[in-house]
């Protein structure tokens, strides 16, 4: 009957060392434009706020954790998820030639984050879900609402072959990317909105 409570002791005592090791790590995001694959548009967008409804901190991003599910590192972003996810669409405006000043936008692009996070037990895993809001500028309604999902997913890590940091950011920056592009190359809003051409301001490729 003692060998329960002894084992029982023994978990706890591991779980705490594991949650006392866990160390915290920053990373950046980024959007790469897919040049030659994007449909182009009428610049008549900009981008305004993106809301964190994650119930998780604005600079939490995921938890490696062992096979146990004990945590050992914490992944978190250099900037906020709202700025991330803002930076993320006026790239992929930009990419599109829909990117327009904020004086001439006719539609604001905004939302809510509801979920963004990457976590490893066995397999390195990312997830995007964003509520995306089309608005009119000049009269703040809505003209169109969505949710647009990205899912990223790689094979089973091996421990001891190095960190897996670099390989859950890659993977939640192209969920990020696939949960944008589906909302900008929406058949339904390009026809509900309709697009032009022409240039706005310009965005490199790279961190968000």
């Amino acid at each position: 009957m003692k060998t329960l409570p002894a084992l029982f002791r023994l978990a706890t005592l591991t779980m705490g060392l594991a949650l006392a090791s866990c160390t915290n790590t920053q990373v950046s995001l980024d959007y790469q434009p897919q040049i030659g694959q994007m449909r182009q548009g009428a610049p008549e967008f900009t981008v305004g706020r993106f809301n964190n409804v994650r119930q998780e901190g604005s600079f939490y991003l995921g938890t490696v954790r062992t096979p146990i599910g004990a945590p050992i590192e914490n992944i978190t972003t250099r900037t906020s998820v709202e700025d991330i996810v803002g930076n993320a669409f006026a790239h992929a405006l930009d990419g599109r030639k829909m990117l327009s000043t904020q004086s001439r936008a006719k539609y604001i692009v905004a939302g809510d984050i509801m979920d963004l996070y990457c976590q490893l037990i066995v397999r390195p895993y990312a997830y995007a879900r964003i509520r995306v809001n089309v608005y009119s500028a000049s009269s703040g309604q809505v003209v169109f609402s969505r949710i647009y999902i990205g899912e990223r997913q790689s094979a089973a890590y091996t421990p001891g072959t190095g960190t897996p940091v670099p390989l859950l950011r890659d993977l939640t920056s192209r969920a990020l990317q696939d949960a944008v592009d589906r909302a900008l190359d929406d058949p339904e809003m390009r026809a509900r909105l309709g697009t032009r051409g022409a240039r706005g301001p310009s965005y490199q490729p790279g961190m968000l």
